[in-house]
C-alpha cells in the first residue's frame, strides 16, 4: 500500500461518512503521540463499526490500519468479519498475509487471522512450506512454531479433507509425513533452539506420529540414543537435558535407569580417560567440553533425590550445594530452596 495516499478526510468516497475521533480527558496524563495518517484512518474505523459496515472500502481501510498497527486486534476481528460478509478471496488475503506475516513475525493477531482462514480453505500442506521459510527469518519465534503446532494437530487427525459435494478433496494423512526430519534439520542448524526441540516432543510424544502408538519402545530407545548424542555434543544445552527428562516421564521411566550415562557429566575432564572405547547407547562428553556440566548435576541430584532414602538426598543436598556456591550461583536462592525442603521431607520421615 503506498503511503502517499491522502488521508480519509479528504477522498470523496468517505465523504458520507462522520469520522468518530478517540475520546481522551482533556489533559491526559500520557497522551499517545499518534500520526496523522493513523489517526485519521482509526477515526473512520470507528465510524464504520458504529454503522456496521461491511464492504470492500473497509477492507482497504483495515489494511491500512493494520500495516501501521499490526496489534490492532479490533480491525484484525472486523476485517475477517467484512471477508466472510463480503465473500472476498480467502486464498488472496492469504497471499496478503504472506507479506504481513514476515515482516511482523512476532504479531499474535497475524498469526491468529492465519488460523481463521485456513480454518475455512482446509489447505494446510502449502503453510508447512511457508513456515518453514519463516522460520528462516526467525529461528525460535514462539507464534510461528506454535502455529505450525496448531496446523498438524487440527488438520492432521483428519485423515482427508472432504469438499462440499462430499468427494475427497486432497488426503491429509501424510500430513506428519517429514515433520522429523524438518525438525533434525533445524536441531542440526542449532542443537540449543529450544523451540525446535519442544516441537520434537510434541511430534513423537504429544500428538505427532503415530509409530510412538505403534511401537513406543522402539521409538523410546531411539529418541534416548538421540538426545544423548546431542547432550554429549553440547553438555550445557539445557534443552536436550529437558528433552531427556521429558522422554523418560512421557514412558514412566526412573532416571536412575540414565545414571551411568549422567556421570561422566558431573565430573571435570579426566584428561587420561581412553577415548578408543565408546558406548555409543551412552557417548562421553565431546572433546573440549565445559564439565562439570550443571546441567548433569542438577540431573544426577534429582536421581538421588527421586531414590529417596536419607543417604541419597543427604548425597542430593551436596550437590545443590555445590550449585549454589560455584557452579551456578545466579541460581543461588533456588539451590537453597530445594536443601531447605529436602531437611523438611527428611525430618518429617523421622
Amino acid at each position: 500500500m503506498s503511503e502517499t495516499k491522502p488521508l480519509y478526510s479528504k477522498r470523496p468516497e468517505w465523504s458520507d461518512v462522520v469520522p468518530v475521533e478517540q475520546y481522551e480527558i482533556v489533559n491526559p496524563v500520557a497522551p499517545i503521540f499518534y500520526s496523522e495518517q493513523y489517526k485519521d484512518a482509526t477515526n473512520y474505523f470507528r465510524a464504520i463499526t458504529k454503522m456496521g459496515e461491511k464492504s470492500p472500502r473497509v477492507l482497504e481501510l483495515t489494511e491500512s490500519i493494520i500495516r501501521q498497527n499490526p496489534a490492532h486486534y479490533t480491525a484484525w476481528q472486523y476485517r475477517y468479519e467484512t471477508l466472510c460478509a463480503t465473500n472476498a478471496s480467502l486464498a488472496d488475503e492469504l497471499k496478503l498475509m504472506d507479506e504481513i506475516a514476515i515482516k511482523h513475525l512476532k504479531t499474535y493477531q497475524v498469526w491468529h487471522h492465519r488460523r481463521l482462514l485456513l480454518t475455512t480453505l482446509r489447505k494446510p500442506k502449502p503453510e508447512l512450506e511457508f513456515i518453514k521459510k519463516v522460520l528462516h527469518e526467525d529461528t525460535k519465534n514462539y507464534h510461528t512454531w506454535s502455529y505450525r503446532q496448531w496446523l498438524l494437530a487440527h488438520f492432521g487427525a483428519d485423515g482427508a479433507s472432504i469438499n462440499k459435494d462430499g468427494e475427497e478433496e486432497y488426503d491429509l494423512a501424510d500430513l506428519w509425513e517429514g515433520e522429523l526430519d524438518f525438525v533434525d534439520s533445524m536441531l542440526n542448524q542449532d542443537v540449543r533452539n529450544n523451540s525446535a526441540w519442544h516441537h520434537r516432543f510434541f511430534v513423537v510424544w504429544g500428538c505427532g506420529i503415530r509409530e510412538g502408538e505403534q511401537d513406543r519402545e522402539r521409538v523410546f530407545k531411539r529418541e534416548l540414543i538421540y538426545v544423548k548424542q546431542n547432550i554429549s555434543l553440547a553438555p550445557n544445552n539445557p534443552s536436550a537435558w529437558n528433552y531427556l527428562r521429558g522422554i523418560l516421564k512421557s514412558t514412566k521411566t526412573p532416571l536412575s535407569s540414565v545414571s551411568t550415562f549422567v556421570l561422566p557429566y558431573t565430573r571435570p575432564r579426566d584428561p587420561t580417560a581412553s577415548r578408543d572405547i565408546v558406548d555409543l547407547e551412552n557417548p562421553p562428553p565431546s572433546e573440549g567440553a565445559d564439565l562439570p556440566s550443571v546441567q548433569a548435576v542438577e540431573f544426577l541430584a534429582d536421581i538421588l533425590e527421586e531414590k529417596g532414602s536419607e543417604s541419597d538426598i543427604n548425597q542430593a543436598v551436596e550437590l545443590w550445594k555445590s550449585l549454589a556456591t560455584e557452579l551456578d550461583t545466579i541460581r543461588r536462592k533456588y539451590w537453597e530452596h530445594r536443601i531447605r525442603d529436602a531437611h523438611l521431607k527428611l525430618k518429617a520421615s523421622k
